[in-house]
């Protein structure tokens, strides 16, 4: 079993093409050093695999919170879970029920006008998931630029205190606090716990 999570870049053409692709490289490259697991393609889509499945839901939140790093701009993710039936050279090449649900959701989303969607072969799962996708959108569709960027730091060094991350960016501590609290992080680590676990039952 494994997790693929399907996107595309929201307003891309309104920034610099350069600027979102290399955020965008940059993300993907730092959830899988491995090329053959993601792929950009028709300008501003995406693709890739993540294969640790109760990872899937953390993985989702940093690729948009890299991409909202830049003023104006926002991503729409699918999250499938399945199984893999082949592994191509290329992970558009690919094939399986993880690969045909992110893809199939991705284009109800563009519908449904949401950015952000999971499906798996549990309806109940999915309905419950996706339910609890709907209320932390209401926070991270309306992030800054600073609310993403500290979500960014704060997941690639989850060890970090706040006066650490503080001076990793040139500001103080009790700026850190506030943008933490603005980009109600606190709540979105509780979800990603929360969704580990039910995600786990999908593999009992």
């Amino acid at each position: 079993m494994t997790s693929v999570i399907t996107g595309d870049i929201i307003k891309s053409r309104d920034a610099e093409n350069s600027e979102w692709m290399s955020i965008l490289k940059f993300a993907l490259t730092y959830l899988c050093k491995d090329e053959s697991y993601w792929e950009i393609y028709r300008g501003d889509s995406f693709q890739i695999e993540i294969e640790d499945i109760q990872k899937s839901f953390e993985a989702a939140t940093y690729i948009k919170a890299c991409i909202k790093t830049i003023k104006g701009l926002d991503v729409r993710m699918a999250i499938g879970i399945g199984e893999k039936s082949f592994k191509g050279k290329k992970v558009s090449e690919s094939n399986g029920e993880a690969f045909r649900f992110s893809g199939e959701t991705l284009e109800s989303l563009k519908k449904e006008k949401i950015n952000l969607k999971i499906k798996t072969k549990n309806k109940v799962l999915n309905n419950e998931l996706n339910l609890y996708f709907k209320l932390i959108l209401l926070s991270t569709d309306h992030w800054t630029s600073n609310s993403a960027e500290i979500v960014k730091l704060s997941l690639e060094h989850p060890q970090m205190l706040q006066k650490e991350l503080a001076k990793l960016i040139g500001t103080n501590q009790n700026a850190i606090s506030k943008r933490i609290k603005r980009a109600n992080l606190d709540v979105i680590l509780e979800l990603d716990s929360m969704y580990r676990q039910k995600i786990d039952t999908l593999i009992q």
